[in-house]
């Protein structure tokens, strides 16, 4: 026998992170997958002024570009522009597409929970810091630097299932969406002399894969 009950937990804005073992991944193209939980709810990015929304553009040059001038013919230049170099990497957090699910088990025995994702959603590059570049600048350049596969969106689909089993007079929750990587790096300027201006420090969260975030309490 199985008691079930779906709640709205959070806003589909929510940022959140598998904590405990790890998180449980479903790929859109996998109907079904099934992971132990974890017993901790997510947890939230530590920057408060993350925005969403990445430039699609590139940013304008300083205000002092015009005191570096141009190589002449016989000694070559540098490419003038924006440039982003990513130094280090974090972990994957969690950004949710609707709200959470919860299945309550009242019985006395382990039962077996089942999630559906009910929205769909497209997440994008979040950015803390002044990026300066397209967010596909970055994608590039973090992909490169870490060996990794990011994108600069990524889809959540409806249809996506997984199974979890859920203790004895506990809930289980589920989060279906996108995890992004977080990784440091910084904004830099070279001149057409080949100067370099100032660095402007920026973490940035980039799509990585589609999955669930699982927890109990």
């Amino acid at each position: 026998m199985r008691t079930s009950m779906k709640v709205l937990l959070a806003p589909a804005l929510a940022v959140a992170i598998l904590a405990g073992t790890g998180p449980a991944f479903a790929d859109d193209t996998t109907p079904t997958a099934t992971e132990t939980t974890a017993t901790a709810p997510p947890d939230q990015p530590e920057e408060s002024d993350l925005a969403e929304d990445a430039p699609d553009t590139t940013a304008p040059a300083p205000s002092d570009a015009a005191n570096h001038p141009a190589n002449s013919p016989d000694r070559p230049g540098c490419d003038q522009g924006w440039y982003y170099y990513p130094t280090s990497k974090n972990k994957d957090y969690h950004r949710g597409v609707g709200a959470s699910q919860a299945n309550y088990n009242g019985t006395s025995h382990v039962a077996k929970s089942s999630f559906t994702s009910e929205v769909a959603g497209t997440v994008g590059v979040a950015v803390s810091g002044e990026l300066n570049v397209k967010a596909s600048v970055a994608v590039v350049e973090i992909s490169g630097k870490f060996g990794v596969t990011v994108s600069a969106s990524l889809t959540a689909k409806i249809g996506n299932t997984i199974s979890a089993d859920t203790p004895a007079h506990k809930t289980t929750y589920a989060s279906y969406g996108v995890y992004r990587l977080k990784t440091y790096g910084y904004s830099r300027y070279t001149y057409v002399d080949c100067g370099k201006g100032a660095k402007k420090n920026v973490t940035i969260y980039t799509p990585h894969r589609v999955g669930w975030a699982i927890w109990e309490s």
